[in-house]
C-alpha cells in the first residue's frame, strides 16, 4: 500500500514510521522545510526512544521518505493520513480544527484516484463528516471515502503501543474503504490484535471517552492521596488495593502533581466542550478538569511547607520538567505550573532533566539548567522529584543530603520511601499521600 502521511508531529512521524516497518511505502510530508531537512539527515524532531533507528531501518530500505510537496506524496496513494495538530482553541475550550480543514482541502486538489482519507488527530464527533463535505466542495470530481482512526499511543511507549496495540479502532462508512484499511493493518490482524470496526462517531467518541476516563482515574487517586494525608492511610497501600480488583485495574492509579501532556488536558476540555454545545454536560469531565488544576497547586503549598513557609531567596533543585519520563514533551506539565511560581516567588531554580532541556530553555526562563544530579543538588536548600526518571529513581541520597545545604525532598512522585530518606540524612521529606516527617 501507498501511504501518504499530512504531518510529522509526534503521532504522524511515529506512525509513518510503522506503517513503513509494516513494508508499505509512506511519504511523511511537513510544511516546515527545517523538520523535512532534519528528517532526511535521520534526525527526528521529538524524543521517543528507538524512533531514529527504526526510521534509518525503513529509509535505507526504501519503504520511507519525506517531503514537504504534498501533491507529491498524495499522488497514487491508497490512503491519506490527516496527522496535523489540533491545539485547544484559545478562549473557548474547543478542539482548533483549522490544520484538519486546511490539509482535507489541500488534499482534494491533489488526489489523482480513489483513496481513502484517514483523520488520525484527535478531533470532536462529527468532524470526519466535515472533512468529506470539504474535499468535495474542492474537487467535486474526487473519488474518496473518509475515514477515523484514533491513535492510542503513550509517549515513551509508542512505538511498542503501535505495534502491539491494546486495539485499532476504524470508522468507516463502507466496505470498499474497510477494506484498504483491512489491508493497511493486516499485520495486526494476522498477529491476532483486535481491529475494531465502527462508525464514524464512535471511532471519533472512543478516544475522547477513553482519554477522559484515565484522566478521571489519574485525579480520583490524587483526590484519595489528599485524604489519605489527613487520615493517615497510604495511598501506595490503597493503590494496590483498589487495583487488584478486576474491575478497576492498576494502570493509571499513581498519585502524583497531577496530569499533563499533548492529550488528556487537551481532550478533556474538547469534550467538556462537546457536552456544552450539544447541552449534555460532562459534570465529571468538568470537575476532574478543576480537580486536577487544584492538585496542581496544592503541590506549591507542600513545597512552602517544606521550605519552612517561604522560598524567597532559597536555592531549590527540580529534578525532572517533561510531564512524563522517556519524553521531551513539556506540554501542560505540572512543572509549567510549578516551576514559575517558585520563580516569581523569589527561589532560585536548578532544574536536571536527561530531555526537557530542548523545550524547557524556552517555557522556563530564568531557571539554571545542570546536567548532573548532584552537582545541581550542591549547597541547595531543597530537593523535588516532579517526574519519575528512571535516572532519578536510584540515586545515591545519602551522598545528595551531604551535598544540601538543608536536606529536605518533596518526591511528588512517591519514588523512595520515608525510610530511605531518613537513612540517608534529610531532616524533612514529603510526597504524596503518605506519612512524612520534619515538618509541623
Amino acid at each position: 500500500m501507498k501511504i501518504a502521511m499530512i504531518g510529522t508531529g509526534y503521532v504522524g512521524l511515529v506512525s509513518g514510521v510503522c506503517f513503513s516497518d509494516f513494508g508499505h511505502d509512506v511519504v511523511c510530508v511537513d510544511k516546515d522545510p527545517k523538520k523535512i531537512e532534519q528528517l532526511k539527515n535521520g534526525i527526528a524532531p521529538i524524543y521517543e526512544p528507538g524512533l531514529e533507528d527504526l526510521m534509518a531501518k525503513n529509509v535505507n530500505a526504501g519503504r520511507l521518505s519525506f517531503t514537504g510537496d504534498l501533491a507529491e506524496a498524495v499522488d497514487g496513494a491508497d490512503a491519506v493520513f490527516i496527522a496535523v495538530g489540533t491545539p485547544t482553541r484559545r478562549g473557548d475550550g474547543h478542539a482548533d480544527l483549522t490544520y484538519v480543514m486546511a490539509a482535507a482541502e489541500e488534499i482534494a486538489t491533489a488526489l489523482t484516484g480513489y483513496a481513502v482519507v484517514v483523520t488520525k488527530s484527535t478531533v470532536p464527533v462529527g468532524t470526519n463528516r466535515q472533512v468529506k463535505q470539504v474535499v468535495s466542495k474542492a474537487n467535486p470530481k474526487a473519488e474518496f471515502d473518509v475515514a477515523s482512526n484514533p491513535e492510542f499511543l503513550r509517549e515513551g511507549a509508542a512505538i511498542d503501543d503501535f505495534m502491539r496495540p491494546d486495539r485499532v479502532v476504524v470508522g468507516v462508512q463502507n466496505e470498499r474503504a474497510a477494506e484498504v484499511m483491512n489491508e493497511i493493518y493486516r499485520p495486526l490482524y494476522l498477529r491476532e490484535f483486535p481491529i475494531m470496526a465502527t462508525d464514524l462517531e464512535s471511532a471519533e467518541m472512543i478516544k475522547y471517552a477513553a482519554n477522559a476516563f484515565l484522566a478521571t482515574k489519574i485525579t480520583f487517586i490524587n483526590e484519595i492521596a489528599a485524604l489519605c494525608e489527613k487520615t493517615g492511610a497510604d495511598v501506595k497501600m490503597v493503590s494496590k488495593g483498589m487495583g487488584l480488583d478486576g474491575r478497576i485495574g492498576d494502570k493509571f492509579l499513581h498519585a502524583g502533581p497531577g496530569y499533563g501532556g499533548s492529550c488528556f488536558p487537551k481532550d478533556t476540555q474538547a469534550l467538556a466542550r462537546m457536552g456544552q454545545d450539544h447541552a449534555t454536560p460532562m459534570q465529571l469531565t468538568e470537575t476532574v478538569i478543576k480537580v486536577n488544576d487544584q492538585v496542581k497547586r496544592r503541590m506549591i503549598d507542600k513545597i512552602v511547607d517544606l521550605c519552612g513557609g517561604s522560598v524567597n531567596g532559597k536555592v531549590i533543585t527540580v529534578l525532572g520538567v517533561t510531564f512524563k519520563p522517556n519524553t521531551d514533551d513539556m506540554r501542560d506539565s505540572p512543572s509549567l505550573t510549578i516551576v514559575p511560581w517558585l520563580v516569581g516567588n523569589g527561589a532560585k531554580v536548578r532544574v536536571v532533566d536527561p530531555q526537557g532541556k530542548r523545550e524547557g530553555e524556552g517555557l522556563l526562563p530564568s531557571v539554571v539548567w545542570n546536567e548532573d544530579v548532584y552537582e545541581a543538588t550542591q549547597n541547595a536548600e531543597a530537593v523535588i522529584i516532579l517526574t519519575e526518571w528512571n535516572e532519578f529513581r536510584a540515586l545515591d541520597l545519602k551522598r545528595m543530603a551531604k551535598r544540601m545545604t538543608t536536606p529536605v525532598m518533596a518526591d511528588l512522585r512517591n519514588i523512595y520511601t520515608l525510610k530511605d530518606v531518613k537513612q540517608a540524612g534529610f531532616t524533612a521529606y514529603v510526597s504524596i499521600g503518605r506519612e512524612g516527617f520534619g515538618i509541623e
